[in-house]
């Protein structure tokens, strides 16, 4: 079957919602939603501590929040993207609280700002310890009230559509590369439809779940890298992994761990070891409020070192009222499984939770294959170089998302509808019988990823990932074209292809830089102490 909508949206977090909302306003075409699952199912509905912007003028400037994030990013970031990010922030700010965005307040009405790692101001504005899933609210109600928006629930996107689809040889050094659509699997018919589209944006989130433990849902399997590299664009970055410090230890939760917001260090928690010992003092200056990469790295040290499943983050020295007001969620998650934080430390450990590289874009949004663009996570857009500064991303994806609507809207009355794209083939394969194949090589890559390519890494590591990865993608790549597409099958491609990315660029970095660190290459200067 085939569709036709002029704006092909591919993914549900902030970032492909809110640019829906941007080209709907201008009423030029129609406009397809595709979520993998549920639409509130997003990395966005996980995000806890909040969304940065420069909001206190008396204390704060867009100097000093550049300046915050290019140190967090070791100065790997692109300037522009940074500049491009913090300036406009503060009107994106505004543009959701007009879709009906909810940020907590003070009794004075001024906004009641956080402060995270890495920030040398309070800067984040929030909505209790949930400012992803009230930002996927309001959004969502938003995009249900629009009548001019499609909304595809439990639909996956197989691949995108280029001239390789056409019989053209498409390689790396391929010029002119174009996006015509995507092939869309229907869980109704498990059949592939053909959406052809005069744009399409690439909105797919993150890539967590090819780690064991991550604080990402279980849908984060790059979708977006793996097709677009696959496509012959350009990602880059992707060695730049980063590890949330603090992820609730809990055995029996792993996809995804339960997050305890980078909020809760700046609101006054201690890393401790589980004697009470604190050990931060040992590792930079800023103590348990340093760059994510310097504290998981930390922790991950200490751990090894006294042999611990997990570090505490101690909130007992708080007033216990008062930390039950800024954070009711993570108070009554730990108290489900029988920890009262106003009395107990908090069990924590690092988790994969956000990819720094992915898709290179232009301060557009657009990729290097044309017609299509890149937001959110999925995304390199060069803001966070080395290292993400906490709570960037969401305002990343709210900003880019209007510089691409704005982009698309002055060239898209250029493009028409390739009308020459053939329908998905499946004639003669086989339906799948063999998802224990799928299951275990998923497990797999998990292992393979968290073992060789986690926070700390080494050439042998890499190269050992690197040589299990290239064997997963045989089988995977043998067994996919004698079976029907089905979202286990194409989600496990997309797994091995962005640990494959990962591995390789991690290989191609030769130096300890931001989230890549290897024991191979010396540490670099800003580390203020060897770890």
């Amino acid at each position: 079957m085939i569709k036709k909508y002029d704006f092909l949206i591919i993914g549900s977090g902030v970032a492909g919602m809110s640019c829906a909302l941007k080209l709907s306003r201008a009423h030029k075409g129609k406009i397809a939603v595709i979520c993998k699952t549920k639409l509130e199912e997003a990395n966005t509905n996980y995000a806890q501590g909040g969304i940065a912007s420069v909001t206190n003028l008396l204390v704060d400037n867009f100097e000093k929040h550049i300046e915050d994030t290019m140190i967090a990013g070791d100065f790997i970031s692109d300037r522009a993207a940074v500049e491009q990010v913090v300036r406009n922030a503060p009107e994106q700010i505004k543009e959701l609280v007009r879709w009906g965005v909810n940020f907590d307040k003070k009794e004075n009405g001024d906004f009641d700002l956080h402060r995270e790692g890495g920030h040398s101001e309070f800067r984040i504005l929030h909505h209790a310890d949930d400012t992803g899933a009230e930002i996927q609210r309001g959004l969502m109600a938003a995009l249900r009230a629009d009548k001019d928006i499609d909304i595809l629930e439990y639909h996956f996107a197989v691949e995108i559509i280029t001239q390789h689809h056409l019989g053209q040889v498409v390689t790396r050094k391929t010029r002119g590369i174009e996006c015509y659509g995507a092939y869309v699997l229907n869980p109704k018919t498990q059949k592939v439809d053909t959406y052809l589209s005069k744009v399409t944006l690439m909105c797919t989130g993150g890539c967590g779940a090819v780690y064991q433990t991550t604080t990402n849902p279980v849908i984060a399997t790059g979708d977006g890298e793996a097709m677009v590299y696959r496509a012959k664009g350009t990602v880059q970055d992707m060695e730049f992994v980063q590890f949330h410090p603090t992820a609730l230890y809990n055995p029996n939760e792993t996809h995804p761990a339960y997050l305890i917001t980078e909020a809760m260090r700046g609101y006054g928690g201690i890393l401790k070891l589980p004697t009470g010992e604190t050990f931060m003092e040992h590792y930079d200056k800023r103590l348990s409020l340093a760059p994510r990469d310097i504290v998981a790295r930390a922790i991950d040290k200490e751990m090894k070192k006294h042999g611990l499943t997990h570090v505490c983050l101690d909130v007992t020295h708080k007033d216990a009222e008062e930390t039950k007001h800024h954070f009711p969620n993570i108070y009554k998650k730990c108290l489900s499984i029988g920890i009262d934080i106003t009395k107990e430390m908090i069990p924590v450990r690092p988790a994969a939770h956000y990819m720094c590289g992915g898709i290179k874009v232009d301060l557009n949004g657009e990729s290097s294959i044309k017609r299509l663009y890149a937001l959110g996570e999925c995304s390199c857009t060069g803001l966070h170089g080395g290292n993400r500064l906490a709570s960037n991303s969401l305002i990343e994806a709210v900003v880019y998302a209007d510089a691409a609507a704005k982009h698309i809207l002055e060239v898209v009355d250029g493009y028409t509808f390739n009308e020459r794209i053939p329908e998905w083939d499946d004639s003669g394969t086989l339906t799948n019988e063999e998802k224990v194949l799928i299951t275990q090589s998923i497990k797999e890559v998990g292992e393979i990823m968290s073992h060789y390519v986690g926070i700390v890494r080494s050439d042998l590591r890499l190269k050992r990932a690197w040589d299990r990865l290239d064997l997963l993608y045989e089988e995977t790549e043998t067994l996919f074209k004698r079976v029907h597409a089905s979202k286990d099958i194409c989600e496990l491609r997309n797994m091995i292809n962005v640990g494959y990315l990962i591995t390789r660029m991690a290989i191609e970095r030769k130096e300890s830089r931001g989230l890549h660190f290897t024991t191979d290459y010396a540490v670099h200067a800003y580390d203020e102490k060897h770890i």
